[in-house]
């Protein structure tokens, strides 16, 4: 069972569902986003177009951005839109595709779907479907899409690799995506298991956006650009759920990019996932990095010393050259020391740093000018110290802002 920070993949679906059955019932409930007309116009539709859309599907408006302000759909496409609650995306790529093309509603809630079937019949809107599905497994046949829209679904989808494979799949060989979603600055690290319903807050479930775009490219799209970047969180209702997007800088982005005629080979795909500098950056913005670092000093220090004990009696000459020896210890302690500093800007506490000051003192005076093991020993200590407290902090100021208890 796939578990994202804490929560089972049942959890998140039960959590979306839950709450878009409750936008499809009572859209005047109140709700964390902005829903409705006004919130669709103040996101940039024109009001002439959103003039086409029935009232029952515009005031359960629920997207986080204008996903079709592009030529992403032409004339007489086949057209998917993923996500689409209300459908006034659906209905909308449905007018621009006109009478020779056709529109695909694809939505996890029944209630949603339910809703939107029954509008399209009662307003005679013919070029346009509904099926009850999910991003991660569209049931449609390879390559039958022309263009695909989507507005603010794949945050709120689990397993996003997946669910992008999927897009490329169905979607035909030189076939345009376009879509808004919310991203991250900044990912949300703590377990949020007590609460799934912040998962549908739609921070909690985002990626960091050169993440997302990276993830798209990967799999195999091209031409990527950002249309539009906006700051749809501020229209929210809740003063919480505007604390915790400014906290991990949560923000909408306008995306537009074209399928490639196949997928790059597994090898590019594997080099591209697992550059060293990307896997470097996630682990700094994951609060790995540090306790990284501090391992990789261990390693080097007490590792080495073991290997150069353990190698002769198996008849392997070992020494290792004392300054490189000394060299590595010091650079990986030193990145775990910028890693301490950097969570300063964090949780705004210093004494973390000033134990990574200290500790890593020690390591510099015991290695390059009077060594003994206890005295660095006691360096490893206070940066070791530093390193879990500073990512402790953090946890905690998350867990704060999330409405969590502060002591997970």
């Amino acid at each position: 069972m796939v578990a994202i920070l804490g929560y089972s993949r049942e959890q998140i679906l039960h959590a979306v569902q839950g709450m878009y059955t409750l936008v499809a019932r009572q859209p005047g409930a109140g709700f964390h986003f902005p829903t409705g007309a006004d919130a669709a116009a103040t996101l940039g539709y024109p009001r002439a177009e959103l003039d086409a859309v029935p009232e029952a599907l515009l005031e359960r408006f629920a997207g986080v951005g204008y996903a079709l302000d592009g030529d992403a759909v032409h004339a007489g496409d086949v057209v998917l839109d993923v996500g689409a609650g209300a459908g006034i995306d659906t209905v909308l790529a449905a007018r621009r595709a006109g009478p020779h093309g056709y529109a695909i509603a694809l939505d996890l809630t029944p209630a949603m779907t339910r809703l939107l079937g029954t509008t399209l019949r009662e307003h005679g809107l013919t070029n346009v479907g509904v099926v009850q599905g999910s991003a991660e497994r569209i049931p449609l046949r390879d390559s039958c899409i022309d263009s695909i829209t989507s507005n603010g679904a794949l945050n709120l989808v689990p397993d996003k690799r997946r669910a992008i494979a999927e897009l490329f799949r169905v979607l035909r060989p030189g076939g345009r995506l376009q879509m808004a979603d919310v991203v991250i600055d900044r990912p949300v690290t703590v377990d949020c298991d007590s609460d799934p319903r912040l998962w549908v807050e739609c921070v909690v479930g985002a990626t960091v956006e050169e993440n997302l775009i990276e993830l798209f490219r990967e799999t195999g799209f091209e031409d990527i650009r950002i249309n539009r970047r906006l700051d749809y969180f501020a229209h929210s209702p809740s003063a919480q759920t505007r604390e915790i997007a400014a906290s991990f800088g949560a923000h909408t982005v306008e995306l537009a990019m074209r399928r490639a005629e196949r997928q790059p080979p597994l090898r590019r795909r594997l080099l591209h996932r697992y550059n060293p500098v990307r896997l470097g950056v996630h682990l700094w913005r994951h609060g790995w990095l540090g306790l990284l670092a501090l391992a990789l000093a261990l390693v080097s220090c007490y590792g080495t010393l073991a290997l150069a004990s353990v190698l002769p009696v198996v008849g392997f000459a070992f020494a290792p050259p004392p300054g490189a020896w000394s060299a590595s210890i010091l650079a990986f302690s030193g990145i775990a020391l910028g890693a301490v500093a950097l969570g300063h800007r964090r949780h705004a506490r210093r004494w973390p740093f000033a134990l990574a000051m200290a500790g890593a003192a020690i390591l510099v005076y015991t290695l390059l000018f009077r060594y003994h093991p206890l005295v660095e020993l006691a360096g490893f200590a206070l940066l070791g110290c530093a390193v879990f407290s500073d990512r402790r902090l953090r946890r905690r100021r998350e867990a704060r802002i999330l409405g969590l208890n502060p002591g997970r």
